[in-house]
């Protein structure tokens, strides 16, 4: 086949293309000159060439009557502005109006603010993360929190990995490789972004063994299950599901029992790591010491849950079987970096100190409706005088927020909600300009019945002014 022939270039495409400065020339312009003194020349000169090849591509391709800018001062701020979003951070933060305390997209548990000085210190000098001092030796980096786990959850041991499907993963491949794992159909649950315990377990080469039915297993069917391929007993929490009515399941003391008598570790994926008794404000989920006081071999449970700290997956249990899941190859693949160690290390010690309060997680599911409806009234008072109260309907309302990062899926907190409606822009708009600001930091809410619903028990104090400048930015 004949190449296609180049398609001639009309005269006043011809005379834009000779209008296109040189690499060196735009290099040459003042403001690339400063540019040039603090970032890559590899960098700029990547950026350079690809606009000038952007200006090529256009002139070559549009129409005659198509208008380009080709000064070199506009094509310098072009290639400046470009160099800076390149270099701009990409992970930013974001104030959460949503009332949503675990948002998984926004980053889950926010750190205790005395974690910054920890990470800080562990990140940037050498530290004794696997050096025993006593001893002049090497040592192993779990002691950093293994020590404050087992006396927060009366486990015998405990290893950190990067989050709790690892756990899960390792401690099945660790424990039951190449045999049977018992675990009732109604707790074959799917987690975050389509992760499913059957899949997990295949991946580590245990073999799925299910018993009972989706909404009733007794302890009878895990019994009549054992044979001598059996290498577990797993119990999962259903923590972002719940299934009612004519349901029934098992007691962990009831499962532990059958371990013993049956010499069968029993392993509970426990998902949110629940670690102090939080029902007095609501939240009925599990704590972990009282799965140990019911005859668990094995918790698994995330870090940045109900427990409040980074993300992680904590194993804790009996020492051998810890010993064992820690000397497995997978182990070393999945362990955790300084930092986790130094984050978590400091949020466990806010625990043992008895500082809840410290724990920002904790301290938003702790916040009565009527304190957040006081933060809301004096909010809105601050902000009136920079509003258009004639284009403006704003006032409080009861409303709920939500635990989230697959907690609690059939509870929720009472709260007070600032509700907003504009004259000037929808609901969705203003959201969309609260995400989007051109300034400024951005804001994530929530939007019901074409109204704007702002919650302040995910808002920070000393966020509200950046969220009042938004606001009243958004609704202009």
């Amino acid at each position: 086949m004949e190449p296609r022939a180049k398609q001639a270039l009309s005269p006043a495409q011809a005379d834009l293309l000779r209008q296109l400065p040189s690499v060196d020339e735009l290099l040459a312009q003042p403001r690339l000159l400063a540019l040039a003194s603090r970032v890559s020349r590899d960098l700029l000169l990547e950026v350079t060439r690809a606009a000038l090849a952007g200006l090529r591509a256009r002139i070559t391709g549009a129409e005659e009557r198509t208008v380009l800018t080709l000064a070199p001062a506009e094509i310098e701020a072009y290639i400046t502005a470009e160099v800076e979003r390149v270099l701009a951070l990409s992970l930013q933060p974001v104030i959460n109006a949503t009332g949503v305390i675990l948002h998984t997209n926004l980053g889950r548990a926010p750190l205790p603010s005395a974690v910054a000085d920890h990470i800080r210190h562990a990140a940037t000098h050498y530290s004794n993360l696997e050096y025993d001092l006593e001893a002049g030796a090497r040592g192993k980096r779990d002691v950093h929190t293994s020590r404050l786990l087992e006396r927060l959850t009366g486990a015998e041991a405990a290893i950190v990995v990067n989050n709790c499907a690892a756990a899960v993963l390792l401690s099945l491949a660790a424990l039951a490789k190449g045999g049977e794992v018992l675990v009732s159909r109604g707790e074959l649950i799917e987690i975050g972004d389509g992760f499913r315990i059957p899949e997990i377990m295949a991946e580590s080469g245990a073999i799925l063994r299910e018993v009972g039915t989706t909404n009733r297993t007794r302890i009878e069917d895990y019994e009549r299950a054992i044979t001598d391929k059996t290498r577990l007993l797993l119990r999962v929490h259903p923590s972002n599901f719940q299934i009612t009515g004519f349901t029934e399941r098992p007691e962990l003391r009831e499962l532990a029992e059958l371990g013993r008598r049956a010499n069968l570790p029993v392993m509970e994926d426990l998902g949110s790591g629940c670690l102090v008794d939080l029902s007095a404000s609501g939240v009925g989920e599990p704590v972990v010491r009282q799965s140990f006081e019911a005859g668990a071999s094995l918790v698994a449970f995330s870090g940045d849950k109900l427990l409040g700290g980074p993300q992680a997956g904590v194993i804790a249990g009996h020492s051998a079987l810890v010993a064992r899941i820690r000397r497995y190859p997978l182990f070393r693949a999945l362990r955790v970096d300084k930092l986790t160690i130094a984050a978590l290390e400091a949020t466990l010690g806010a625990y043992l100190r008895g500082a809840l309060d410290e724990i920002p997680a904790l301290r938003m599911i702790r916040m009565s409706p009527r304190e957040i409806g006081q933060r809301a009234e004096q909010f809105l008072r601050a902000l009136r005088p920079a509003l258009p109260l004639a284009e403006l309907e704003a006032d409080i309302v009861a409303g709920t927020s939500l635990i989230g990062g697959g907690s609690t899926p059939a509870e929720s907190l009472p709260t007070m909600l600032l509700r907003i409606a504009s004259a000037r822009h929808s609901a969705a708009k203003l959201e969309e300009r609260l995400r989007r600001p051109p300034v400024g930091v951005s804001v994530i809410a929530r939007v019901a019945d074409d109204r704007l619903l702002l919650d302040l028990r995910t808002v920070f104090p000393d966020e509200e002014p950046a969220l009042a400048a938004a606001l009243a930015a958004a609704l202009h």
